[in-house]
């Protein structure tokens, strides 16, 4: 039986097609690595056009790799109807076994691309982790967190997950700022400040509104003041700078006007028993 299968193998493929269908796979490869790169160029200069720019890549890449794998298939193999009923079930078999969660993953790639719950060049939280969506693959998803670390996701994680995206394929997005100062401090005060230090910021986009709310919280041993900032930033790259340049500003601005964080405020003394009187 196995010197059977082993002769229908060697019958199923076409070895003097193989030079080509390496050269094939080979200039895939290359023409997929030229148009990514020529379209991430593009996307660079045209700074308002570059999701969509990543976008077309991603689908180029799947178009290629499964044009290429089509060709190949189809001028290395022997299709013959017989062949192929005899080799199916054993193929079938051994594929399933050994590619089940490639397959898995290929086919969430696809529904990914198609559905889009995220895109190339989104900011997305998945589990414990936040960055820029930078490859949608065959297998896996590739992003780079705010600390420039590069993690690799499969893309059967995400039929199972929850994912959420701050940008949804627009350039900009939303980021959140959170400051406390005293109870006691004057609240209108330090929200007109950190207001009016937010929209100088040169990372705003200043065509959207930005919103500060003023809540009170539970912070150690005694109640403050939260002021929460929703900003956006022109482009999801410069989050963090954002962030940096708010916080900055407000710390400076607070200082200057004489408002105390709950840090910088006198603690509450306590007395042990028998001090009182």
């Amino acid at each position: 039986m196995d010197n059977l299968n082993v002769q229908q193998v060697i019958h199923f493929v076409q070895w003097d097609a193989l030079p080509l269908a390496l050269v094939l796979l080979v200039g895939g490869g290359l023409v997929e690595r030229l148009i990514t790169r020529t379209l991430d160029g593009l996307g660079e200069r045209l700074t308002d056009r570059r999701l969509l720019f990543k976008k077309l890549g991603a689908f180029a890449r799947f178009f290629i790799y499964a044009a290429v794998g089509l060709v190949v298939a189809s001028i290395s193999l022997r299709l013959e109807s017989e062949v192929v009923l005899a080799l199916a079930g054993t193929i079938g078999v051994a594929v399933g076994f050994a590619f089940k969660d490639l397959l898995a993953s290929l086919i969430t790639g696809i529904i990914l691309l198609m559905d889009q719950p995220f895109q190339v060049g989104d900011r997305i939280a998945f589990g414990s982790y936040y960055g820029e969506v930078t490859e949608i693959g065959l297998r896996s998803v590739r992003l780079v967190t705010l600390d420039d670390n590069l993690v690799t996701i499969p893309n059967s994680a995400f039929l199972s997950s929850a994912v959420a995206s701050a940008n949804a394929g627009a350039l900009d997005c939303m980021v959140v700022i959170d400051f406390w100062v005293g109870a006691g401090e004057d609240a209108e005060l330090a929200r007109s400040l950190i207001l009016e230090s937010t929209v100088v910021s040169s990372f705003v986009l200043i065509t959207k509104p930005v919103a500060v709310l003023v809540s009170e919280a539970f912070q150690g041993e005694h109640y403050v003041t939260q002021i929460r900032v929703k900003a956006y930033v022109f482009d999801a790259r410069y989050e963090k700078a954002l962030i940096s340049d708010v916080t900055r500003r407000v710390k400076i601005t607070l200082r200057d006007h004489g408002i105390r964080t709950p840090e910088a405020q006198p603690r509450p003394i306590r007395m042990e028993r028998g001090e009182a009187g």
